[in-house]
């Protein structure tokens, strides 16, 4: 979806993540709000009544008359191969979003190392090095712990390990020209 403002009424109370401070709020049925943001399986709504921005997760997409995310990705059953689970995790990671910013993680540049190691029984465990755009960014711990859910669910991973840094620090130059293009940088 992208970029949106589509006014929703919430059916049912859920708990939401303040932006950019990362706080919980839980969010009462028939509050009023308007979908800002639709990018990889979460919602960012403008909620007047509050007064700012909240990220909702797609596991509660059904509280705003959406379709909820499923818990499992779509992938073929069987074992998974080095090479294609490798895949299938930067699948993962580019479904991953600051809620303020409509380009995915790895595009805004912020995924700074992935790691497969393979574990006895033949799983993997994932380990990510990740930083933000800011160092005060309260939406931290949301964004890693969202790529960290979506990589532990993908078939072969028997964990997974988000961890952010700051060495080097982010700048714009980090950002690949997919999502310079997005943010209308030239």
């Amino acid at each position: 979806m992208g970029i949106s403002t589509e006014p929703v009424e919430l059916t049912r109370d859920c708990e939401v993540v303040q932006i950019p401070a990362g706080h919980k709020v839980k969010l009462v049925k028939g509050t009023k709000a308007v979908i800002t943001q639709s990018l990889g399986g979460s919602y960012t709504l403008l909620v007047p009544s509050f007064g700012g921005l909240f990220s909702l997760s797609g596991s509660d997409a059904d509280a705003i008359g959406k379709e909820a995310a499923t818990a499992q990705p779509e992938t073929p059953e069987g074992p998974v191969g080095r090479d294609e689970l490798e895949k299938r995790v930067w699948e993962q990671l580019k479904a991953c979003y600051d809620p303020e910013i409509p380009v995915n993680i790895v595009d805004l540049g912020l995924v700074y190392n992935m790691d497969l190691a393979e574990l006895p029984g033949g799983a993997f465990r994932v380990d990510v090095k990740m930083t933000l755009t800011a160092p005060g960014c309260g939406m931290g711990q949301a964004i890693a712990a969202d790529a960290q859910v979506k990589l532990s669910r993908l078939p072969g991973v028997k964990h997974a390990s988000v961890e952010i840094v700051w060495s080097p620090p982010w700048n714009r130059e980090m950002i690949s020209p997919e999502g310079k293009k997005k943010l209308g940088i030239v």
